[in-house]
């Protein structure tokens, strides 16, 4: 088993591993302690290679391991239980001497990794976007949100906490009817829906084809199409000046380097007296890198943002911060609904695809989930503007927005 053995020894402090070498030895690792609440886990390799593989690159090698049936299970959730070994002991994978060598390489190249001029950019959220849209429906709420819900409790389901989560950003934005709005990667178009319903004139901003035509579709069916202008750019591509401006799981995937000209774009996109509203996936630790297997096989190009470094280009392109909000559990809970329909639409999905690709997002829907239960990960939500008074003194017109609405699942 060396030299993956000398890894498993630093790595596995909480929790049971259990390791079935393809020679058939069995090699064990952390404890095995009745009642501690810990998960063990029963793997097989099934390819001499991977003793080396894992121990020099384990989160990418056992991710590809997975998905290609060289590394399998013998017990419990499958890689669902792996990557919550991986995620309680994530502090003692990172103290080993190679895997501080290997970060630090990576942080050496994080720029390289998320360069995103106009084109690459474009690639890079169709490699994601583009997947048949009926795939999205096998986990997905009925309107196709596909970022962080908002729970009113953690048992809310998952069409309650999305419908409060467009409730409550439309409730920030302080809408009067005729308001014209720029949104910034518009989805399958359920935000821009809901901002028309309030009587806003918006343009939304999609580099995905097949979403730009399923979003036009799904506003004319609503009765709201005549106020939504769907476009096919980028928001480097695009030109006009709004009262505000929406952002929501987008800012993920400008890449380091990018942030000043993204920031500055939202600034100059607002009228003097307008504010813009961002919603981004952050980090509440320093600055640090994307993962191979995120970089590799899911966001090509994505970069989760520390605040600090938000913070610091928003105060470069002269923006105030009028308002943020932080929610920390809240896409722990949207995942955890994601993936539970996934695992019953399995099926389906290898109808669509293959048994690669489902296992390709197991791996990405399990890692992600737990990244917010116990890794460093939440959501901020920001309220910029050039003007420190357009946005009201205090968040009273928030809640009131919110109670006028009804809340889902209150």
């Amino acid at each position: 088993m060396w030299p993956l053995s000398n890894l498993l020894t630093t790595f596995v402090q909480k929790g049971r591993l259990t390791v079935y070498d393809v020679d058939g030895s069995v090699h064990e690792f952390g404890t095995a302690s009745e009642g501690d609440g810990q998960v063990h886990v029963t793997m097989r390799l099934h390819a001499k290679s991977l003793k080396w593989k894992l121990f020099l690159n384990p989160e990418l090698i056992a991710a590809e391991a997975y998905m290609d049936g060289d590394l399998t299970f013998e017990n419990g959730s499958g890689c669902y239980d792996l990557l919550f070994l991986f995620s309680i002991n994530r502090g003692s994978l990172a103290s080993h001497k190679m895997q501080g060598m290997l970060r630090g390489a990576w942080r050496a190249m994080r720029r390289r990794h998320q360069a995103n001029d106009v084109g690459k950019a474009k690639k890079q959220a169709r490699f994601h976007y583009d997947l048949s849209t009926e795939m999205f429906e096998l986990f997905l709420d009925d309107a196709l949100n596909y970022t962080c819900a908002f729970y009113p409790t953690p048992d809310a389901t998952l069409e309650e906490a999305q419908a409060a989560k467009l409730n409550r950003a439309t409730a920030k934005l302080g809408l009067k009817p005729g308001m014209s709005v720029l949104e910034i990667g518009g989805g399958w178009g359920s935000f821009a829906i809901r901002m028309a319903q309030e009587g806003a004139h918006v343009t939304s901003l999609n580099v995905s084809p097949e979403q730009v035509a399923i979003a036009r579709k799904k506003a004319d069916a609503s009765g709201v199409g005549h106020l939504i202008e769907f476009v096919g750019e980028d928001y480097r591509e695009f030109k006009g000046q709004f009262d505000r401006v929406v952002s929501v799981g987008m800012m993920e995937a400008v890449g380091i380097g990018h942030f000043d000209e993204y920031f500055g774009a939202v600034r100059d996109f607002l009228k003097p007296d307008g504010y813009a509203f961002i919603h981004c996936i952050g980090r509440s630790t320093q600055p640090g890198t994307t993962g191979p297997f995120f970089r590799k096989y899911i966001f090509p190009g994505g970069y989760v943002p520390a605040l600090s470094e938000t913070f610091e280009a928003t105060e470069r392109q002269g923006l105030w911060v009028s308002d943020m909000e932080v929610l920390r559990l809240h896409y722990y809970y949207t995942l955890r609904d994601w993936r539970a329909r996934f695992t019953a639409n399995r099926a389906k999905a290898a109808e669509l695809y293959d048994e690669r690709f489902c296992r390709m997002w197991e791996f990405y829907l399990g890692a992600a989930e737990l990244g917010f239960l116990h890794g460093s990960n939440m959501v901020f939500q920001l309220l910029l503007s050039p003007s420190r008074d357009a946005v009201p003194l205090n968040r009273n017109f928030i809640v009131d927005a919110e109670r006028g609405f009804g809340s889902p699942g209150v």
